[in-house]
């Protein structure tokens, strides 16, 4: 069964060659939203998250709310095994696909073919799995003669056709997103919209980060509303949000 439990999680980055007084503190701390202190070693740290503790279970889809440095990216991160915990413990239950960059593994000087070859490998499929899928990947890129040509020949609505359709090809028992999958091109929009649909629906667990309340409501049936990293609210995403609106209001 998925599940992901956090207990008191903590994640610190060190300063190397800061003062306190420094501008280089100022302009760390503006950029990653994080709080500034010492670690018990004495050492500069900036806090990316503090203390969160939280638990999701299976056919839970959760929303990750909060402006931008609030530590949204920082969790993603850490759910995905980029970033471990300074402090606390993380458990994990499933299968995890992180779809930061749709784009990530593209190759503008390998064909298309070989691009699916590569990209799937990377998102964790054997060999097996990505020469099952590469009809479907082909039918929905509706790339053509195109698949056998260079990446690098591609418009840009091409390349994101590829990658979209590459990616969405997964079948993850935990989905972690950074801002909603789009699709650039617009007679792309409504065929690319109903498959990421299929993909959520078809996930057990979804974890996304996103600035628009109305996705968050669409998608999510619970939130977490981080500020400077800490955990401010946790629970339904009504609640989650209507508390997050009042005070940004």
């Amino acid at each position: 069964m998925s599940y992901i439990e956090l207990n008191n999680v903590s994640v610190e980055f060190p300063i190397y060659h800061a003062s306190s007084r420094s501008l280089k503190k100022t302009i760390i701390s503006a950029s990653t939203g994080g709080l500034i202190g010492t670690n018990a070693q004495q050492k500069q740290v900036v806090s990316a998250l503090t203390n969160i503790s939280f638990s999701i279970k299976k056919g839970d889809r959760f929303g990750l709310i909060g402006h931008n440095g609030s530590g949204k990216t920082t969790l993603l991160r850490v759910l995905a095994g980029i970033y471990y915990p300074t402090l606390g413990n993380i458990a994990i239950s499933g299968k995890v696909t992180p779809m930061f960059d749709i784009s990530l593994g593209i190759d503008v000087e390998c064909t298309g073919y070989e691009n699916i070859m590569t990209r799937g490998l990377y998102l964790g499929f054997s060999r097996k799995e990505i020469e099952n899928k590469i009809k479907e990947i082909v039918d929905f890129a509706d790339l053509g003669d195109f698949l056998y040509m260079p990446v690098h020949t591609y418009s840009s609505g091409m390349n994101v056709r590829l990658a979209f359709a590459i990616s969405t090809a997964c079948n993850p028992e935990i989905l972690l997103l950074d801002e909603w999958i789009g699709a650039g091109d617009a007679t792309f929009i409504e065929k690319a919209n109903k498959r990421v649909k299929k993909m959520v629906d078809n996930t057990n667990i979804m974890v996304v980060a996103s600035h628009s309340m109305d996705l968050i409501r669409q998608w999510c049936n619970k939130a977490i509303w981080l500020e400077h990293g800490k955990m401010m609210a946790y629970g339904d995403v009504e609640e989650v949000i209507d508390q997050y609106l009042k005070k940004v209001a």
